[in-house]
């Protein structure tokens, strides 16, 4: 299983970006589909993640009311539309996957899949 994420870049403070985790290879149970961020000297958070089957989600307190995570089950794919992006949003974010396991969990150990990451530079 291959997770691809995309849709970082650099934006300055208050603007929006909308970033995809893709799923593709074998058929695998993704019951749970979570990002994570890695800012620069910081050891990896959770940040939003959401049940695949009833699209319920779980938000770190620092994005909640700025990021929205999403699913579609057509295009296997999750979204994260961040808007009103602070510096201190600036990390590498990585998509993931839980195999088995029904909750979103907030730790990374939980998840079996990992993403490339990709880079969201937020300037003051």
């Amino acid at each position: 299983v291959q997770l691809q994420a995309s849709g970082g870049g650099l934006v300055q403070a208050g603007g929006s970006l909308r970033l995809s985790c893709t799923a593709s290879g074998p058929t695998v149970s993704r019951n749970v589909v979570a990002w994570f961020r890695q800012g620069p000297g910081k050891e990896r958070e959770f940040v939003a993640g959401i049940r695949w089957s009833s699209g319920a989600t779980l938000y770190q307190d620092s994005v909640k009311g700025r990021f929205t995570m999403s699913r579609d089950n057509a295009k296997n794919s999750v979204y994260l539309q961040m808007n009103s992006l602070k510096p201190e949003d600036t990390a590498v974010y990585y998509c993931a996957a839980r195999k088995y396991g029904a909750a979103v969990t907030t730790t990374s150990p939980s998840y079996d899949y990992w993403g490339q990451g990709t880079q969201v530079t937020v300037s003051s």
